[in-house]
């Protein structure tokens, strides 16, 4: 439970400073375009780090494996979907762009275990 508080609590921490830095450090040093990707990164990071509470608050109350697995799906996604449009946007290096819907998988099977865990356990 701790790890997912912990690992909520680094990933907000570095979405509003990853935040910043795209509005202060990168405006005007890259295009508009990649600075909305940039921004795109930096929601889904925030909006998953909001996920990680909910599973480390879960996993007191539904004992299955299935929350612990969710918390993983969502910090794997956070490194794959997050991190391929960090590096996309700040690079144009056009590798890092298949990278980005493996992320999106892990969250979406992230949430799918997450609310299958909620009805076999509540």
């Amino acid at each position: 439970m701790k790890i997912f508080f912990l690992l909520g609590c680094i990933m907000a921490a570095l979405s509003v400073a990853l935040g910043a830095f795209g509005a202060h450090g990168l405006e005007g040093k890259i295009s508009a375009k990649m600075l909305d990707v940039w921004k795109t990164g930096v929601t889904y990071q925030m909006f998953h780090a909001g996920g990680l509470f909910i599973v480390a608050l879960l996993m007191d109350k539904i004992q299955s494996s299935l929350v612990s697995a969710a918390g993983w799906c969502m910090v794997a996604g956070i490194i794959m979907f997050s991190g391929s449009l960090y590096a996309l946007s700040t690079t144009g290096m056009k590798f890092f762009g298949p990278i980005t819907p493996l992320g999106g998988v892990a969250f979406i099977i992230g949430w799918i275990l997450l609310g299958t865990a909620i009805v076999k356990g509540l």
